[in-house]
């Protein structure tokens, strides 16, 4: 009897096993939607002038602080740096139509196509950086707005966000009209002003489009490149944005009677205040590998996963909670599988002796694209549900207060392009992903379902963390790659049909 129970344990644990190894072999790889495209040559680029362009440009101050920017007579930069574009590239300036999108500095140019019929790809950049933390220029390894170009990198403000980006668009149409290249497909090119604080340039240019009827095969901005040494499969991995998450505020408030601190009640507001926010960092919003774009990021990047990830990953079943648990505990790795909960602000008493007649915390929320503001508030308020007292309501939410975009589809001609550069530009594996901050892009869902994150380039680790930081800096090398990518896409998207 003893035997037979244990050669049926034995029986079920083998079984166990081949599933497991079955479902590992069998799990990730290219999506088979994905078009195959044969990639057109581009003109010869020269990175290190390229480079030169970036670190020019990098020169003009153009700094947004808030909502507005530039606001009257703080236009200059933004005036200085579009004549030095007319003057740096004039073979595109004199094939496309310039124009000033009504509200403020943004551009939008349009090099008409041969062929109406088909439909208008939108390229995007912005034109504006954060500013740099006062006291913390001396950190840099150049001065921030020297565009210094030293040790195979452009160092500055916006190098990478988003005047790289930008720079390398204008030399790939520049170099394209200079060859005699006539589109049959028309080409957008849209750059914001204000980006970096509200986007209304771009909003507003969106706006124009639709009101003209445009609705672009594709639209393409910033957001994702290739990342060496990535956390995934430990090398070189390219990803595609192929949605972003949204951006929600909420205010938590509780109230109470006040008066002196030397007779403090137990449970006063700011201590209930304190328990709902544990709660909610206790209770997180619920993760989901299901749906794309995260189901489909671990799937394409399987095959270049070390065997024990890939197991996991292709037997969610039995490992899920494994998963979550040890994504969960990387901040960047969390912030990809569920919408994140980030308490930012505190206000309670107005001095140390009298106690807090309301205390509240701001709390941001970036929204996964499996949630809603409306799932996010149930949620807060379920958490916080036996807090006595406690208010819940939008507030602060700000100049980003808006859903997770929709998610692109990767079965149709732009993505395929896309993929094909990705591919070449970085010679690594090419998977899709979600971006975790906010993008122009976002507008451009209200004219497009194709709306892809992505620029030509390769970066380390060490370099992302410039975003908004400290020696923000990008390669000589991908200046060159920028434009040849960027040049890849337009031909490729000219020369192909949906």
């Amino acid at each position: 009897m003893i035997r037979n129970i244990l050669f049926g344990i034995g029986g079920v644990l083998a079984l166990l096993v081949v599933v497991i190894l079955f479902r590992t072999f069998n799990y990730g790889g290219v999506p088979g939607d994905v078009r195959e495209i044969v990639l057109p040559e581009v003109p010869e680029f020269d990175a290190s002038i390229a480079a030169e362009h970036l670190s020019e440009a990098i020169r003009f101050q153009t700094v947004t602080v808030a909502p507005g920017d530039p606001r009257v007579g703080q236009e200059g930069p933004w005036l200085e740096l579009q004549a030095w574009m007319e003057e740096t590239y004039p073979a595109f300036h004199a094939a496309a139509n310039k124009e000033t999108i009504p509200g403020g500095f943004s551009l939008l140019f349009t090099w008409q196509g041969s062929d109406p019929s088909l439909d208008p790809i939108l390229l995007m950049a912005h034109q504006d950086v954060v500013p740099v933390n006062i006291g913390t220029e001396s950190d840099w390894d150049a001065p921030p707005f020297s565009g210094a170009v030293q040790d195979g990198y452009v160092y500055g403000r916006g190098a990478i966000d988003d005047k790289g980006s930008m720079v390398g668009l204008l030399e790939a149409l520049d170099a394209l009209a200079v060859s005699g290249f006539a589109p049959k497909r028309t080409v957008l090119l849209m750059l914001g002003h204000d980006e970096e604080v509200s986007g209304s340039g771009a909003s507003a240019g969106v706006e124009l489009l639709k009101s003209r009827g445009v609705s672009p095969i594709m639209a393409l901005d910033e957001g994702f490149m290739a990342v060496e040494n990535n956390p995934l499969t430990g090398g070189t991995l390219a990803f595609i944005g192929i949605a972003e998450k949204g951006y929600v505020t909420l205010q938590l408030t509780v109230t109470a009677a006040g008066g002196h601190s030397s007779t403090p009640p137990r449970n006063s507001a700011t201590v209930r205040l304190s328990r709902a926010l544990i709660a909610l960092d206790e209770n997180q919003m619920p993760a989901d590998f299901s749906k794309p774009p995260v189901s489909t990021l671990f799937k394409s990047s399987a095959s270049d996963m070390p065997f024990t990830m890939r197991m996991a990953f292709a037997n969610q079943w039995l490992f899920g909670g494994m998963i979550e648990k040890q994504m969960g505990a990387i901040p960047q790795a969390n912030a990809m599988i569920r919408t994140t909960t980030a308490p930012t602000m505190l206000a309670g008493s107005a001095k140390e002796n009298v106690l807090a007649q309301r205390a509240t915390a701001i709390i941001n929320f970036r929204i996964h694209p499996n949630d809603t503001e409306e799932s996010i508030i149930e949620h807060v308020k379920r958490v916080t549900k036996d807090i006595d007292g406690l208010e819940v309501s939008l507030g602060r939410s700000g100049i980003r207060g808006t859903g997770a975009s929709p998610v692109s589809p990767m079965d149709n001609l732009a993505y395929g392009v896309l993929y094909a550069v990705a591919a070449d530009s970085s010679g690594a594996p090419v998977t899709p992903g979600l971006v975790l901050g906010a993008t122009d892009g976002r507008y451009a869902t209200a004219i497009t379902d194709s709306v892809y994150r992505f620029m030509p380039a390769v970066m380390s680790p060490e370099d992302l963390t410039g975003f908004h930081g400290t020696n923000e800096r990008i390669t000589v090398e991908n200046m060159g790659r920028l434009a040849k990518g960027y040049a890849q896409i337009i031909l490729a998207m000219d020369a192909n049909e949906e």
